[in-house]
């Protein structure tokens, strides 16, 4: 056997539980925002802002890395981290209140399973995704929100005088972040597609807009008898052999770059599209579809992963994911309406949205016969 490093693995619980519980939470977030004053719970929701930067700081300081050989006092995790001791304490003691690293009984330091996804060599490292939420950039594309809602159109080209990927293009050590913080992801929601989803009856697996291929290397080693094209640009592309070697799935794999918007590879038995289409507009959208509607054969299924926009007006992570597309991008989360309607213009007819144990749905949709 080989060295490499086996990919992590993550438990998929059961789509109704997970369903259930999403209800019970709810409600019980409905009822404590009843039990207390109205301005304090709202004084709360206006201060949601500061979690999530204390975090991005963490990340940046690196305290996850430097307590990942064993717990340390405060005076010595500052010095490893070069942090004042006074202002490090006060961060750590208010990150701990979410479960966020703990304090030992001899006050020193210490990781969490929360914490631990902060490591820069966890199975599953959250540290840049961490930080390019937590980046100036980030925060000063939603500082604009009230903007992109009284126009509807993305901040990004009027702030930067270009479009969000172009942006990203320009900036390579923003766009670095924002590259690993997507294949982080796509090292938790692969279990769960996987496991929501047969495919097997697939010889040929096309990914389009895979980026550095970690979905694609989960279904080739779920289904070994599957080959599989990965299909993005150029630039993004490069990083993914050492994820496919990893998988061991490298053998099985040819890597194409290129842009969508041009056109996509043909001959594939299923085309899968992890989170593009949400990155766009109908029409910008469509483009991308009939491409491959136009590439597919009659029998090819394509395969959306997206969150759809449900009819009830509970939490939902898709309602929050759909204002950040309008703020970056001239994307949009949608309903299943909206994605049968997008599909059918396109040239597919929808046949069916299986639920995964995570808010994203798998989209599944065959071409419309072209003699038809």
């Amino acid at each position: 056997m080989d060295q490499r490093t086996a990919p992590p693995t993550f438990p998929t619980p059961p789509v109704p539980l997970v369903r259930a519980l999403e209800r019970v939470r709810h409600y019980l977030y409905r009822l404590n925002q009843k039990l207390v004053p109205a301005p304090l719970a709202m004084t709360e929701l206006i201060m949601g802002h500061m979690p999530p930067q204390a975090i991005a700081a963490a990340a940046e300081l690196r305290l996850a890395d430097a307590l990942a050989d064993g717990p340390l006092p405060g005076d010595e995790l500052a010095r490893r981290v070069g942090a004042n001791p006074a202002a490090l304490a006060r961060l750590l003691r208010a990150l701990i209140s979410r479960g966020i690293f703990r304090e030992l009984r001899d006050g020193r330091y210490a990781l969490t399973p929360l914490a631990g996804t902060l490591r820069s060599d966890a199975p599953v490292s959250l540290a840049s995704w961490a930080r390019f939420y937590g980046s100036p950039e980030y925060r000063e594309f939603w500082s604009l929100l009230v903007d992109a809602v009284r126009t509807g159109q993305s901040v990004v080209p009027s702030l930067k005088g270009t479009d969000p990927f172009s942006y990203l293009a320009e900036n390579p050590k923003l766009a670095a972040l924002f590259n690993d913080g997507m294949t982080a992801i796509s090292e938790v929601t692969a279990a769960s597609i996987v496991a929501a989803y047969d495919f097997g009856r697939f010889p040929v697996i096309v990914d389009v807009g895979g980026g550095q291929g970690r979905l694609l290397a989960a279904i080739l080693a779920a289904t070994p008898s599957a080959h599989g094209v990965l299909y993005d640009l150029p630039n993004v592309v490069t990083g993914a052999p050492a994820v496919l070697e990893r998988d061991g799935v490298n053998d099985r794999v040819r890597i194409e770059g290129g842009s969508f918007f041009a056109s996509v590879p043909a001959g594939g038995d299923a085309y899968v599209l992890q989170r593009v289409i949400h990155d766009w507009d109908d029409e910008a959208a469509q483009t991308i579809l009939r491409n491959i509607a136009a590439a597919a054969p009659d029998q090819a299924t394509l395969l959306l992963v997206e969150m759809v926009i449900p009819r009830h007006h509970r939490e939902f992570a898709g309602n929050w994911a759909d204002l950040d597309m309008l703020v970056l991008a001239e994307g949009r989360e949608r309903t299943a309406e909206q994605h049968r309607e997008l599909l059918r213009r396109s040239g597919f007819h929808l046949t069916r949205i299986i639920e995964t144990a995570l808010p994203f749905c798998i989209i599944e949709a065959s071409p419309i016969k072209r003699d038809a």
